[in-house]
């Protein structure tokens, strides 16, 4: 899956609590994001099938923009109602309704509401390679993916890993975090270029 529909973000300064309390913290705290992502996605076997890099920002509830750079050029912007994807190299706009795209997805983990429960099962999963992780289990079958967990460090969430339905894993690391900082609205608005070709879902 060559993008990732998932909104997620970082936190710095939250490793002392436990990996759930930080979670939660972070979303009554922290309304805006910038930082610089690596993603990568591997097949069931681990084994590398795509790479990109590339900078990320949103503002809660519901307003976010990924700007995939290496290896190709992509963007993702949820604007608050819908959300476009924008793939420059088939000159192609997607867009649909955001309250679907979102759901029980990790997105809604970080830029949806604030009652987790409602659509997650979490749970501290302890020190691994010096992060402290947790899980996210989406309670809705109808979810792309059937975990996420989440690594916090000594600068906040620093790893995301989010397994699908059919079996690979998603990386994204994060760095250069900015916590609330100032965005300016129109970093979440989105117009198709001219001449792209746009899909409604």
């Amino acid at each position: 899956m060559r993008i990732l529909l998932t909104l997620l973000c970082l936190l710095p300064g939250l490793a002392s609590a436990a990996a759930t309390d930080a979670l939660k913290v972070f979303l009554t705290q922290t309304q805006t994001v910038k930082a610089r992502f690596a993603q990568m996605v591997l097949d069931k076997n681990l084994k590398p099938l795509q790479q990109a890099q590339g900078i990320m920002q949103f503002s809660r509830p519901g307003k976010f923009r990924w700007d995939y750079q290496k290896p190709y050029e992509q963007v993702i912007v949820g604007d608050g109602s819908k959300l476009w994807i924008y793939d420059k190299d088939l000159n192609q706009v997607t867009v649909r309704k955001l309250d679907r795209a979102l759901g029980a997805s990790p997105a809604a983990l970080l830029a949806g509401s604030n009652d987790l429960e409602r659509d997650f099962k979490l749970s501290n999963l302890g020190m691994e390679k010096g992060l402290d992780w947790l899980e996210a289990l989406p309670k809705s079958r109808e979810s792309v993916f059937e975990r996420v967990r989440m690594g916090f460090g000594k600068s906040g969430l620093e790893a995301m890993e989010l397994r699908d339905q059919f079996g690979q894993t998603t990386v994204i690391t994060f760095a250069d975090v900015e916590r609330n900082p100032r965005i300016a609205a129109d970093v979440f608005r989105f117009t198709p270029p001219q001449g792209a070709d746009v899909i409604s879902e």
